[in-house]
Order: structure tokens, then C-alpha cells, then sequence
């Protein structure tokens, strides 16, 4: 970890709780929020949500699947979200999401009107906001983690023993 926690506690929760409480708990608010009020179909927003992961390189996240009413994305999902270009396991919803994930982690000057023509044929305006905020928060939360080392310790509030 590239921040020193003291022994005892919980770094994520000492670090996004304690070190900074008027930061990390509004962001850690905000980051269980894309997984409560999520209306985006469970598919879609894995495949954004691990194609951030796997550009962020955010060990929690690559192993973290969402669940929803006891289902999860099957295994090879994952392997599918890094070649979503030409997989065959994806729709294109799903398809769009990682890609807008990519583009908007990697290279968001290159959404142009010929990717928002092809967003507006599947997605709503609504869901298009929606999914634009859950891959800020994947984007900046999952990064942060990364890059202070928290991520080899990260467990979501809801799943921790």
C-alpha cells in the first residue's frame, strides 16, 4: 500500500472514512449509489464496469462480479468484455457499454455523433447519463484505490464480514 494504515484497521474504511471524512464518505455514497439505484440491465453494466476495471488495473474490481437477485454474468464473461469488438456473448447493448467505457477511460475526444447516432438507437437519455455517471465512479474510485495500493484490500461495506 502506498499509504500507511495504522494497525488495526480497516484501510479502506480508514482511509475513505477517516483520513479524509468529508471526501470519502460522500464518495463512497456516491460509488454504492451506481450499484442500488442502477436501472441498467445487469449485462450492460458489467461490461462497462469490468472493461474500467481492466484499463484501471484495479485487482478488487477485475475479481468482483455484481449480483443481482442471486445471478451473476457467467464466467467467460470477463474474457468477452476484453475482446467485446468481436465476441459473440454480447448483444449491442451490451457491446456499446464497453466501448463507451473504453473510449470514455481511454480517449473520450473520440465520442463522436456517429457513437452518440449508434448510443440513441439502444440507449436512452436517461441511461445514457446513468451509465456516463457509474463509469465516473469506476473511473476515478477504482483508479484511486489502484493507485494508493487500497485495491488488494478493498471489500464493498455490503460484503464485508
Amino acid at each position: 500500500m502506498n499509504i500507511d494504515i495504522p494497525e488495526g484497521k480497516d484501510p479502506i474504511g480508514y482511509v475513505w472514512g477517516e483520513m479524509v471524512p468529508g471526501i470519502g464518505i460522500a464518495a463512497s455514497q456516491f460509488s454504492l449509489a451506481v450499484y442500488s439505484h442502477t436501472t441498467l440491465g445487469l449485462r450492460e453494466f458489467e461490461a462497462a464496469r469490468l472493461r474500467i476495471a481492466q484499463i484501471n488495473g484495479c485487482v478488487f474490481c477485475l475479481d468482483w462480479r455484481t449480483e443481482r437477485d442471486g445471478v451473476k454474468v457467467e464466467e467467460e464473461f470477463a474474457d468477452a468484455v476484453s475482446d467485446w469488438r468481436t465476441t459473440d456473448l454480447f448483444d449491442e447493448r451490451t457491446r456499446l457499454a464497453a466501448e463507451y467505457a473504453e473510449r470514455y477511460a481511454l480517449d473520450h475526444h473520440s465520442i463522436d455523433d456517429e457513437f452518440w447516432k449508434r448510443m440513441a438507437k439502444y440507449y436512452s437519455q436517461k441511461e445514457v447519463v446513468e451509465l456516463s455517471m457509474s463509469l465516473g465512479s469506476w473511473l476515478a474510485f477504482g483508479r484511486l484505490n489502484h493507485v494508493l495500493g487500497l485495491d488488494v484490500a478493498c471489500v464493498l461495506p455490503s460484503h464485508r464480514s
